[in-house]
């Protein structure tokens, strides 16, 4: 299993933000795959992790036509900065 970690400093997050937001999450995971997608935001600081089965699943989210216009749209409007990584989980606990 994969984890997609999305780091980011927001600008000013409006309506259109969580909707697209929203729309993005149900197409990860009825589309492409996504286990589990979870986002805090804390001040000006969003977190976001996509947990996905592989790293092709991860790659064809990426450049879906609908992914890339919301990628657009954050670094025009809701971003002020952001990393991604992508990390193979190796173990999992859980209680």
């Amino acid at each position: 299993m994969y984890v997609v970690i999305f780091r980011a400093k927001t600008r000013e997050l409006d309506s259109e933000y969580f909707s697209v937001a929203n729309k993005m999450r149900d197409i990860a995971i009825e589309q492409f795959g996504c286990i589990e997608f979870t986002a805090v935001t804390e001040g000006a600081n969003e977190i976001a992790l996509s947990y996905w089965p592989n790293e092709e699943s991860i790659r064809a989210w990426k450049s879906h036509a609908e992914h890339k216009i919301a990628q657009q749209l954050g670094r025009e409007r809701w971003y002020e900065s952001y990393t991604v990584q992508v990390a193979h989980i190796s173990r999992e606990y859980s209680f």
